[in-house]
């Protein structure tokens, strides 16, 4: 399987998106600092994830998450979630 995963920084309260096929490994790299894009953006929150049998599917929808329209699609679906964790959007 694959994964595509939504991270919620609490260091800076932005999200971070990403795509694996170690989802456990993964979260455990990001909240050891191992991974440089958000070692100063600890802790971590696992949001959201999904998973793909396809690794081209999967990176698919990762990028479309990082674009615009994946983002605004994200705000209507995981708008509990964000209320939940007190996500501020930009």
């Amino acid at each position: 399987m694959y994964y595509v995963y939504i991270l919620l920084c609490e260091g800076d309260g932005k999200l971070y998106i990403g795509y694996t096929s170690d989802l456990k490994q993964r979260i455990e790299s990001h909240n050891k600092g191992f991974v440089t894009a958000t070692k100063n953006r600890r802790p971590l929150v696992l949001m959201h994830y999904e998973a793909y049998i396809s690794s081209r599917d999967a990176k698919r929808r990762e990028l479309f998450l990082k674009g615009g329209k994946g983002h605004e699609e994200l705000k209507i679906q995981l708008q509990n979630t964000y209320r939940k964790l007190k996500y501020k959007f930009d």
